[in-house]
């Protein structure tokens, strides 16, 4: 059995589901917005369980996880509860088993939840980017004021972004930031030199890259529109052999058989790596490119599911 886990209207999961029902895979989908009607056993004299309402899922049965689980707690039938409350308290239990469970079962698992902590460290992750043969931007994460106006001052052209796996918008530091650097001293924040060059977003699955050029003028082309710039224009391309080495040795070594890479290209051709997202939203590439991201995954899933 293929277990997918999450909220149907999320277009990765549902692309993957399509793709799996097409070629007649035995898929169950566990719909997290009935998380108040769940019930998760673990190493219980039956098995490892799910109760949905009546439903029963032998866990046991689960040989391939696909999981793109949200915080339960934002769901609507949860927004204004208090963080007490019964439902709250249950939502959040459920959320942690699925997950302890899913770094744990023999299945094979797209993605462990112990892998995309990762993701959590800026950082901690730039220094497997840089071991898998990437370059890196200057970096400076502080709570110190004084080094972050030092840095700028340094380097001139330079980014903000979170330090963290919270998503936040990548912009530009202009001269009138310097009245807020005190506000640091309250909140690690990663400042990087700006590397000159073209986005590209790569997805990763299993031993399978495919590449998309980004057309955008924005400092992060995920809100140009905010920026005041039009739609990025999204392009496939092939990356060089060994920039798609580097790819697959880098989510090898993060345990992350599914992952979303940015690079950029600079104008002398050298690559660098920013981040990798361990639970990418594939479908915004996909449906521009046409690549078949979505078909990758089912394939790796419906193959384990044979084992």
């Amino acid at each position: 059995m293929i277990l997918l886990w999450g909220l149907i209207r999320d277009r990765p999961i549902a692309a993957v589901r399509d793709r799996l029902l097409r070629i007649g895979a035995p898929v169950r989908f566990l719909d997290q917005r009935r998380v108040l009607d769940m019930t998760v056993r673990l190493d219980t004299g039956a098995g490892n369980r799910v109760l949905v309402g009546d439903e029963e899922l032998d866990l046991d049965q689960v040989r391939a996880l696909y999981l793109r689980p949200h915080d339960s707690t934002r769901l609507p039938a949860l927004r204004g509860q208090p963080r007490s409350s019964v439902q709250r308290t249950h939502a959040t239990a459920v959320d942690l088993t699925l997950n302890a469970w899913a770094d744990r079962t023999p299945a094979y698992v797209l993605n462990r939840p112990r892998a995309a902590a990762s993701n959590g460290s800026k950082p901690f992750q730039l220094r497997a980017v840089a071991a898998a043969g990437f370059r890196v931007p200057r970096t400076l994460v502080s709570t110190d004021p004084d080094r972050v106006a030092a840095f700028v001052a340094e380097h001139r052209d330079v980014i903000v972004k979170s330090v963290s796996g919270v998503r936040s918008r990548v912009r530009r530091v202009v001269a009138a930031d310097a009245a807020r650097f005190a506000a640091v001293a309250t909140c690690p924040t990663l400042f990087q030199c700006r590397v000159p060059g073209v986005d590209v977003r790569v997805h990763v699955v299993g031993a399978s890259v495919f590449a998309a050029e980004v057309d955008s003028a924005a400092d992060d082309y995920r809100y140009a529109r905010v920026q005041g710039h039009p739609d990025p224009k999204l392009t496939g391309i092939e990356v060089p052999d060994e920039v798609a080495r580097r790819c697959v040795a880098l989510c090898a070594a993060l345990d992350l058989p599914v992952a979303g890479i940015d690079l950029r290209r600079t104008p002398d051709g050298e690559w660098y790596c920013f981040e990798v997202n361990p639970s990418p939203g594939f479908t915004y590439y996909e449906s521009s490119t046409g690549a078949p991201i979505a078909t990758a995954i089912a394939g790796l899933l419906a193959a384990a599911a044979l084992c």
